[in-house]
């Protein structure tokens, strides 16, 4: 006996490894990746952002000022009880399983009527098991991780609500209003989702759907779930909405920053995804497109003016995986042989860029960028900036003891979440006139004070001295960075006394020749 599409007889003592069923195949996907990046999440150093949020763990609050607060919330458990990296980082991991493992069963659902369905479902799950960035945010969580998950719920949700019958029963509006409370917690975006969601469900209903008192009951329970967000920025002077709308508004308009993020967004999601285009007969999943369409044309206008980033579409394309995957099976499925090669070819080209993405971050960027042992780097390397942080911040703490220091600064904001993690429980100040989170914990640097500043090779900055910095600063340490063997960065740690209360940051250039 053999196994349908695999060379091997059913006594084969590695069977297992090779299931004959669809379902069986994508299980294996799923087990095989999350397992990745259960390795890779304990190998590898915190990111800025994967820092940042879990400071917020740190830091319990209502909200904060760059996003909602779930993202610190999910963490705290783990952070109260002094959970390692490896342990943390299974959160994302979780969200990435429940997230492909929901467009898994979505697309099933979808597509029930239709011959394809197996196939589209494991056709779903390669599509998203072979989205280079995808991997990024199920080894480091993100707002996007969070929302990724919610809104393969949110889908799942809206389907149901879809049946008529569905609209008087108070459980399915209930749930819906939990979903999109929390996803209002996890990203501000999440209201881009919403609003395609609202619209999708009144195409379907028509405005009778305005008549149904459960739609206002869960719309009012998304709102008071949402409320600590609201009550922390009435207490701040609604300083993160004022952020968010000046992020988001950009500078000036240019089409060819548009250009380029549809080009970001084929090399980061893969073309596999846009299989979604050939996708035929799927009446009752059309609506997706919806989904995907308005925030996908939102971000993508916002990319004009140069305030978009290419992982915030990540749940667009993750609402999109169903369609992409009837549109392989139907390539699959082709007479014709040429369709089955460029599936095959296209997949082969993205499973090669997951490996080069994930193997070049465990790398610290080997053998394709260089190492440094500069004081400022000759040539950017970022995937230098996952290595040699624990062991700065480590340092950071010996040296503020040692010398009666009681806090550490930077110059730059993203140069403040490690160290803030590492070096945890002393403060951290951003020397920047502008509004950070840090702000919001450690204030400003008093005048006068003192402070163990500290400096990063890729990212370094002058000693800040006289009228705009301190009135001595004297160089304690320096220390290098590794992997494997090779020289990655250089830490400059240095005793500041007598802060002037004026920053005026700045970059220090690498030698151009």
């Amino acid at each position: 006996m053999r196994l349908r599409g695999f060379p091997f007889s059913s006594d084969f003592p590695l069977q297992f490894l090779f299931p004959s069923s669809l379902h069986g195949r994508a299980r294996g996907v799923l087990a095989l990746v999350f397992g990745l990046h259960a390795l890779l999440g304990a190998a590898l150093g915190l990111s800025v952002d994967e820092a940042h949020y879990l400071l917020y763990a740190a830091h319990p609050a209502l909200s904060y000022f760059d996003h909602p607060p779930l993202v610190g919330w999910v963490q705290w458990p783990l952070v109260a009880l002094s959970a390692p990296t490896g342990v943390l980082r299974l959160i994302p991991g979780l969200l990435w399983l429940a997230t492909v493992w929901g467009a898994y069963r979505l697309s099933l659902r979808l597509l029930a009527s239709h011959a394809l369905a197996q196939p589209a479902a494991l056709g779903a799950v390669l599509a998203l098991a072979l989205a280079p960035l995808l991997h990024i945010l199920g080894i480091g969580l993100l707002p996007d991780t969070l929302l990724m998950a919610l809104t393969v719920a949110l889908l799942w949700q809206t389907t149901t609500l879809m049946d008529p019958e569905a609209l008087d029963r108070p459980a399915a509006w209930l749930l819906m209003g939990a979903l999109l409370g929390l996803a209002g917690l996890a990203k501000y975006t999440a209201v881009f989702t919403a609003l395609a969601l609202g619209l999708v469900l009144l195409w379907v209903h028509g405005l009778r759907l305005l008549r149904k008192p459960w739609l206002w009951a869960a719309l009012a329970l998304a709102v008071v779930l949402v409320l600590p967000v609201l009550v922390w920025n009435a207490q701040h002077q609604w300083a993160s909405f004022v952020y968010q709308l000046a992020h988001g508004k950009g500078s000036q308009w240019q089409v060819l920053h548009v250009l380029r993020f549809g080009l970001l967004q084929l090399l980061a999601f893969g073309p596999l995804l846009l299989a979604a285009a050939w996708a035929r007969g799927a009446r009752r999943a059309a609506w997706l497109w919806g989904v995907f369409a308005l925030p996908f044309a939102i971000f993508a206008y916002m990319a004009g003016g140069g305030s978009s980033l290419p992982h915030w579409t990540a749940p667009a394309w993750v609402a999109l995986a169903p369609l992409a995957g009837l549109g392989l099976a139907r390539a699959w499925q082709s007479s014709h042989r040429a369709a089955r090669w460029l599936v095959l070819g296209l997949g082969g080209l993205q499973a090669l860029a997951c490996a080069g993405l994930l193997g070049l971050m465990l790398s610290a960027g080997w053998p394709v960028l260089p190492g440094s042992d500069a004081a400022v780097a000759k040539q950017p390397n970022p995937f230098a900036d996952l290595h040699g942080w624990e062991a700065a911040g480590a340092r950071a703490q010996t040296l503020a003891a040692q010398h009666g220091l009681g806090s550490v600064a930077v110059q730059n904001w993203t140069l403040a979440s490690r160290l803030g993690w590492y070096a945890r429980p002393l403060p951290v100040y951003v020397l920047e006139d502008r509004e950070t989170q840090f702000r919001f914990w450690a204030g400003d640097l008093p005048v006068g004070g003192n402070t163990l500043l500290v400096d990063w090779s890729h990212l370094a900055y002058e000693v800040p001295l006289g009228a705009q910095g301190f009135a001595s600063c004297t160089l304690l340490d320096t220390q290098q960075a590794t992997h494997w063997g090779r020289p990655l960065a250089r830490f400059r740690f240095y005793d500041c006394r007598g802060w002037s209360g004026q920053p005026q940051p700045r970059l220090t250039l690498a030698p151009t020749s």
